[in-house]
C-alpha cells in the first residue's frame, strides 16, 4: 500500500515539475469534458423548457385545423388549398360523438391592448368558448373564467396573461377595471398565472382569452378558426381521435376513398419533433466531444512515452532496488489519470460559470449525475491513453534501463 501511495506522489511530482507541457496536454480533455457538460446541461434546459411549454397545449387535448403543425414546404401548397374550419363543427362534433366531452372552438388576432396611458403592442386576442377552461391545462393566479352565459351573448369580459398584468396594472389590481382592445373595452374578471415562453422563444403571458362572440363583434368575420377536443374520461386520446376522424370526414363529405381534407394535431407531434431535435443535437455534442477526447487522449499518451523516455534511468534504478513491475506501471498510469482528472475537473469549472451567465437567457442546469459522468469520461480517457505507456515502462529491463543515456 505504501509503495501505491508513492507511485502517486510520485506521479503528482512529475506533473507539476513540468506544469506548462502538463496543461497543454489537458486542453485536450479540457475542451471534451467542457463539450460534453454543455451538451448535457442543453439537453437537460431544453427538456425542462419543452415540457413546461407542451404542458399548456394538454397530454389529452386534441386541435381540428386546417393545416398539420409540421409539414414539408412542397406540401404547404396543397394543404392551402383545403376548406376551412368551421365554428358550427364544434357543437356538431358533441351532437354526434360517444367519446368527447368538451369541443372549443377558437380563433386569434393580433392587436395593442391599452389601459388609461398605458398600451402593449401585438397582443394575441384568443377568442374562444366557456369550454376551453376545461380542455387546456392553464392555471389562474386571480379572478375566474367566463362563464357560458357570457360566452353565449357575447359578454365582453377578458382573461389576461401575466405579461398583460405586470405592463397595464404594475400598481395596481386588475380585476373589474376595463382595458381597451381595437377601440372597444373589456371588463377584466380574470389573470392567467405565469406560464413563460413556448419553448423558451415566443412568450405565452402575452395573451388576452375573450369570448369568441365577443371577438367577432370587434374584428368582424375570423379568418381562421381551430378546434380544441377533449375525450371523456374512461376513453383515450386514440379512441377519441379516431371517432374524430370518422365524424370530421362526415361533415366534409368525403368519399372513402378521398384523403382527409383536415388535420387532427396533438401533443405527440410535439414529441416526435423535439425527439428528432434532440437526437441531432446530442449527435454532434458526441461528436465534437468524441473527437477532443481522442486528440486529447492521443496528447497523454505522446507526453507519456516521452515522460517514459526521460525517466527510463529512474525506472532502472526503482526495479533494480525491488520495485515491482505492478507499481511502475501503476505510477505512469497515475500520471496519466490525474492529468485526465485535473483537466476534467477544469473543464466541470469553465462549465459551471458558463451555465451562471446561460440562466440569464435560458434555462440551464448542470446535475450531480452530469458531473460525474464528465469525470469518469476524463478518468477513463487517462486510463486508456495511458495504459500503453505504462505497460512499456514496467516491461523495462532493468540493466538496459540503467545503463539508458
Amino acid at each position: 500500500m505504501g509503495q501505491l501511495f508513492e507511485s502517486v506522489v510520485m506521479a503528482v511530482k512529475a506533473i507539476f515539475q513540468n506544469k506548462t507541457r502538463a496543461f497543454l496536454t489537458m486542453l485536450g480533455i479540457i475542451i471534451g469534458i467542457l463539450s460534453v457538460s454543455l451538451m448535457g446541461t442543453a439537453i437537460s434546459g431544453i427538456d425542462q423548457v419543452f415540457e413546461k411549454s407542451i404542458e399548456s397545449m394538454g397530454q389529452d387535448v386534441l386541435y381540428v385545423e386546417k393545416f398539420p403543425w409540421f409539414m414539408m414546404n412542397d406540401d404547404w401548397w396543397e394543404y392551402r388549398n383545403r376548406p376551412n374550419i368551421e365554428e358550427e363543427y364544434a357543437q356538431q362534433i358533441l351532437d354526434r360523438s360517444s367519446t368527447i366531452a368538451f369541443a372549443s372552438p377558437s380563433s386569434s388576432r393580433r392587436a395593442d391592448v391599452k389601459y388609461g396611458t398605458q398600451a402593449v403592442e401585438a397582443v394575441e386576442i384568443n377568442g374562444t368558448t366557456w369550454q376551453e377552461a376545461f380542455i387546456t391545462s392553464v392555471k389562474l393566479e386571480s379572478g375566474r373564467f367566463f362563464s357560458e352565459l357570457e360566452d353565449r351573448y357575447g359578454t365582453r369580459v377578458a382573461v389576461i396573461g401575466y405579461d398583460i398584468k405586470k405592463n397595464l396594472f404594475p400598481d395596481e389590481d386588475p380585476l373589474g377595471n376595463y382595458i381597451m382592445i381595437n377601440g372597444n373595452k373589456f371588463r377584466v374578471i380574470g389573470v392567467i398565472a405565469e406560464q413563460g415562453k413556448f419553448l423558451g422563444l415566443m412568450s405565452m403571458d402575452n395573451i388576452v382569452t375573450v369570448p369568441l362572440k365577443a371577438m367577432k363583434s370587434v374584428f368582424g368575420r375570423l379568418r381562421r378558426i381551430s378546434i380544441s377536443v377533449r375525450p371523456k374520461e374512461g376513453y383515450t386520446v386514440d379512441q377519441a381521435k379516431e371517432e374524430l376522424t370518422f365524424i370530421m370526414r362526415g361533415l366534409r363529405k368525403l368519399k372513402p376513398r378521398e384523403a382527409d381534407n383536415f388535420a387532427i394535431n396533438q401533443q405527440e407531434a410535439f414529441r416526435q419533433q423535439f425527439s428528432n431535435i434532440r437526437f441531432a443535437i446530442s449527435a454532434v455534442g458526441l461528436g465534437i466531444t468524441a473527437l477532443s477526447l481522442i486528440v486529447g487522449g492521443i496528447g497523454i499518451m505522446n507526453i507519456m512515452f516521452v515522460s517514459v523516455r526521460e525517466r527510463t534511468k529512474e525506472i532502472g534504478i526503482r526495479k533494480a532496488v525491488g520495485a515491482k513491475k505492478s507499481i511502475i506501471l501503476f505510477q505512469f498510469l497515475s500520471e496519466a489519470i490525474i492529468i485526465s482528472l485535473i483537466g476534467g475537473i477544469i473543464g466541470i469549472l469553465i462549465t459551471v460559470a458558463l451555465v451562471g451567465v446561460v440562466q440569464k437567457f435560458f434555462v440551464a442546469q448542470l446535475s450531480f449525475s452530469l458531473v460525474l459522468i464528465s469525470l469518469s469520461v476524463a478518468v477513463l480517457t487517462g486510463i486508456i491513453s495511458g495504459i500503453v505507456p505504462a505497460n512499456q515502462a514496467a516491461r523495462l529491463n532493468p540493466i538496459d534501463a540503467i545503463r539508458y543515456e
